[in-house]
């Protein structure tokens, strides 16, 4: 398998001593300007992505060793009320094979992952409006109360306030709300009118404010997106700290109006990964599907790059082709032993090892206290 390196970007703007400098300043802690970051991905090429991997890798060996966080991921709905024009559980795809998931059929998703050695699982859905808040909550603490020693992740998208809160007091833990761009502009074009970047934002710094250990993240070479683009995203993730960030290549789905738009590449969501580790060193760091997709070995050479998470898929064989947010989506047929387990060989070749532990953030203390952005926090808090 080739070295992460060895796909990246332009050998022709090897090791410049000014990028060079960018990569140390990060990796020694030093926040870099946008500009800086402009230049820094614009001047990728082997030998700089090879020196910004080797220092993300002695960072996260640093404090989490070689261990790889696996997540039960548990796809409970393909149901969705928003129209976001990249995805493919779209409210307005009238080709998509809906399904829920009952609350007896999650259970057992749970405990065949707790006998795997998962101790995460992740219930991931559309903002699908025929599970109030309550019944989630109810599910929730039946999770809790059955598998105590097991950490409760929710995606569940954009929530008001009050429904995070009756949430986490059921006994999630952290939450994951991508929030796919940071740019005001560039949100708008890839989401219809009723959706807003603020928001999304706000979402994240209440859910922050609320105790949960909070992911967000983008998505890499989505239509429109520039460099600049990238940059804000990195900024965004300095000044936010989340716990988690889950980053992966844009892939097209044929029944979204970005049918024809190209994918985002390899090289580019690797380095990413590497800078995000240097970025927020004690961050959880998926190596995602979407990468898996793209690249036969693209999660490896995303652990290799930096992350430490994998999230193999605990939904009934049933449905897992019916959660198709991008096209080619890998491991759909697969049993979730299946699939553990060829996870587990992957990254044992590569020195790695999936590990039966919650996998919580370093340094991570749900201590309630407030966390807001540093320019106008009352847009962000006021609901």
């Amino acid at each position: 398998m080739k070295n992460p390196a060895e796909i990246n970007g332009r050998p022709d703007l090897a090791l410049a001593p000014e990028l060079t400098d960018l990569v140390e300043r990060l990796a020694s802690g030093q926040a870099l300007e946008r500009e800086e970051l402009i230049r820094l991905i614009d001047g990728r090429s082997p030998e700089l992505a090879e020196s910004v991997f080797q220092k993300a890798r002695q960072i996260r060996q640093s404090i989490y060793g070689t261990d790889v966080f696996a997540r039960g991921l548990i796809e409970f709905t393909n149901y969705c009320k928003n129209d976001c024009y990249y995805c493919g559980i779209r409210a307005g795809n009238a080709k998509a094979d809906r399904y829920r998931l009952t609350t007896e059929e999650i259970l057992q998703c749970c405990e065949i992952g707790r006998d795997l050695g998962f101790r995460t699982f992740v219930l991931q859905g559309g903002e699908d409006p025929t599970y109030p808040p309550t019944i989630i909550a109810d599910l929730v603490r039946k999770i809790d109360r059955q598998f105590p020693d097991c950490a409760i992740t929710l995606s569940l998208g954009e929530r008001p306030r009050k429904d995070f809160q009756l949430w986490r007091e059921a006994g999630a833990d952290r939450y994951l709300l991508r929030h796919e761009t940071y740019n005001s502009d560039h949100y708008a074009f890839l989401h219809p009118p009723n959706m807003s970047r603020d928001n999304r934002i706000r979402c994240l710094y209440v859910l922050k404010e609320l105790g949960y250990q909070v992911g967000c993240g983008f998505m890499v070479g989505s239509p429109g997106q520039t460099t600049a683009h990238l940059a804000e995203d990195l900024l965004f993730i300095q000044d936010f700290k989340p716990q988690m960030v889950g980053i992966g290549p844009f892939i097209p789905h044929q029944n979204t109006p970005f049918a024809k738009e190209k994918p985002g590449t390899l090289d580019l969501t690797l380095f990413l990964l590497g800078l995000l580790r240097l970025i927020a060193p004690n961050v959880l760091l998926p190596a995602t599907t979407a990468l898996g997709t793209i690249s036969p070995t693209g999660r490896e050479l995303g652990v290799q790059a930096g992350a430490n998470v994998v999230m193999p898929n605990l939904s009934p064989i049933s449905v897992r082709s019916k959660y198709l947010l991008y096209d080619n989506k890998i491991c759909v047929g697969e049993e979730a032993a299946e699939c553990r387990f060829c996870l587990n060989n992957r990254l044992d070749k590569i020195g790695y090892q999936l590990v039966v532990d919650r996998g919580d953030c370093a340094g991570f203390v749900a201590n309630g206290a407030r966390s807001v952005p540093t320019t106008n926090p009352e847009a962000f808090l006021s609901q």
